[in-house]
């Protein structure tokens, strides 16, 4: 057996596995689902429909001075209530930036019906025999100004005596506390059914991948739901995709930020998503309907987040709240269980040292020092079987028409030998989701965005934006996407070849091409990744280089018979 054509076998699934892993536990082996319930006759009417996008789209300054509005101000947010519809539509997130600069602005998350990218919160309620308020009517505010300290009760009385409101309370982070409330104050029982919903026109900015899913997300019945997007809701129309479940919620989720409607997580409730005409797309939970007596009051709360997925705000709602599952809004993905540890230290280790850069590289420090015991091995056996790989060529020859011959004497060989020839493939395979979790905390944690290192590295969560290509920046164009190799990306490709200079050299001419082109390879593949990522591989890279040197340095006979 050729030890190099194991290695490159080896190298090959563990790409395969990095690639397919999450395609096929997805399409394959798919987490529990609610079931997806079919409308009851009139449900689909029973709610708001998305509707088609406005003829005339205005600037969103205009639009927001032409209703009368609550502002909101809150360590994190900042923004206001539009009276008119009661809506939740004008809101940025004032702790993120939508660039490095210090000019730039905040991130706009919420933003007015009839504006670009409108996006907002509703509530209201459907009904039969009785008068509803609607898209176009204006409330009554107790309040001027919704903060943690003062809440907001919007009022609204129909001619029959039916008086509905809405109170807004908000904590200091992201989490809006909605209690919906009508009172039947007529001479006639009526039918209500509350609603909530999220409106969004436009699909994410940050593209839905096999290890990244953005758009329509939720919890329904225990079980995260990653498996609708966009396109199944252009398909579907306004009938949508609708799920029975008793808590849980559902919203819109981009790479780092999240709206979700919760509803209590003791209450049945349908949740949908549906779309309308122009890229409208409606996220909702509707409560079962109750007829009011006269009289009678009901009374619906509910929860909306609208922030970022910081972990550990999603961690603190989940158990404070008792939200499904809250964390599931980060899309970890197959490797969950190993995953948050990792996160868990990353994020520890930077709040000691204060910079990202530095985490990284002292988690490496700590991956490469537990796995140091099983890199040993590899190595040793790497280069043990480059000792004995003449003597296997030998029986190669000698038994070439005589399998079984073969296998017999090979493994009498490695016997003899003390060798494993699956021995330096083993630590590949245990380095896979080492990787792939190192991989998905760093480009799915808001965490890191817009995180400095040194120097010219401003943001880790983005590409080095460094290439030698047009002297760093001196001569005015920019190469290629393609060809827009940074400067990490280049000692990765650089460092991955010494690595492999160090390891056992194969004998086939074709094996030592394919090992020759591999780091050069790898270093334009790895270009576009975050420069996080870039960053642990190339430190990695150093770590393992070191550790081969210290070992030839204590067994020179393997040195020499590796770099033969």
């Amino acid at each position: 057996m050729d030890n190099q054509r194991n290695m490159i076998l080896a190298i090959v699934l563990s790409a395969l596995i990095l690639i397919g892993w999450t395609f096929a536990s997805e399409r394959f082996f798919p987490a529990a689902k609610a079931p997806v319930t079919q409308a009851a006759a009139g449900q689909s009417q029973a709610l708001p429909a998305p509707g088609a996008a406005p003829a005339v789209i205005r600037d969103r300054r205009v639009v927001i001075a032409s209703s009368p509005r609550v502002a909101i101000e809150t360590p994190l947010l900042a923004g206001s209530i539009n009276l008119k519809g009661a809506r939740i539509d004008d809101l940025v997130l004032t702790a993120h930036r939508e660039t490095v600069k210090k000019s730039s602005p905040p991130v706009r998350l919420l933003s007015p019906g009839g504006t670009p990218d409108a996006y907002f919160a509703s509530f209201g309620w459907s009904g039969d025999g009785v008068a509803l308020p609607g898209p176009d009517t204006v409330w009554t505010a107790d309040g001027t100004n919704l903060s943690p300290t003062t809440p907001v009760t919007l009022m609204w009385t129909n001619p029959a005596g039916q008086t509905f409101s809405i109170k807004i309370a908000i904590d200091d982070k992201y989490m809006f506390s909605v209690e919906q409330r009508v009172a039947n104050r007529g001479t006639a029982p009526v039918a209500v059914r509350p609603y909530a919903l999220v409106s969004r026109t436009g699909i994410s900015k940050d593209p839905s991948t096999w290890t990244m899913h953005t758009g329509p997300v939720g919890v329904f019945q225990g079980a995260a739901n990653y498996s609708v997007n966009f396109k199944d809701l252009d398909e579907a129309g306004a009938d949508g995709q609708r799920f029975a479940t008793t808590g849980g919620w559902i919203g819109f989720g981009d790479k780092y930020w999240l709206t979700a409607m919760i509803p209590a997580q003791d209450s049945t409730v349908d949740a949908a998503f549906r779309a309308g005409d122009g890229q409208r797309y409606q996220a909702e939970v509707a409560h079962q309907p109750t007829i009011l007596a006269p009289g009678k009051t009901l009374v619906t709360d509910e929860h909306f987040f609208a922030g970022a997925k910081d972990v550990k705000f999603l961690d603190a709602y989940e158990k404070s709240l008792g939200i499904m599952q809250f964390d599931k809004a980060i899309d970890w993905g197959w490797f969950y269980w190993f995953e948050r540890p990792i996160f868990w230290v990353l994020d520890h280790l930077f709040r000691i040292v204060g910079n990202f850069g530095v985490a990284i590289i002292l988690l490496t420090l700590i991956v490469r020092g537990l796995m140091f015991p099983i890199a040993q091995r590899q190595f040793k056996s790497m280069a043990a079987m480059r000792v004995v790989q003449p003597k296997m060529k030998a029986l190669q020859e000698k038994h070439k028409e005589d399998k079984p011959k073969l296998q017999q004497e090979m493994l009498a060989l490695y016997q003899a030998e003390k060798i494993n020839p699956l021995a330096g493939c083993l630590p590949i395979f245990l380095q896979i989701p080492v990787f792939y979790a190192l991989y998905k905390v760093l480009m799915l944690s808001i965490e890191m965005r817009h995180q400095p290192f040194v120097l010219w590295i401003k943001d880790l969560s983005s590409p080095d934006p460094l290439t030698p290509l047009n002297l760093f920046g001196l001569l005015p164009f920019e190469p290629p996407h393609m060809l827009h190799l940074g400067i990490v990306p280049i000692l990765l490709g650089i460092t991955m070849y010494l690595q492999f200079k160090l390891n056992p050299q194969p004998m086939d001419d074709a094996q030592k091409q394919v090992f020759a082109i591999m780091p050069w390879v790898l270093m334009f593949v790895m270009a576009p990744f975050a420069a996080g990522l870039q960053l642990y591989w190339v430190v990695s890279n150093v770590l393992t280089i070191a550790q081969q040197k210290w070992l030839y340095s204590r067994h020179p006979a393997l040195g020499q018979a590796a770099t033969k």
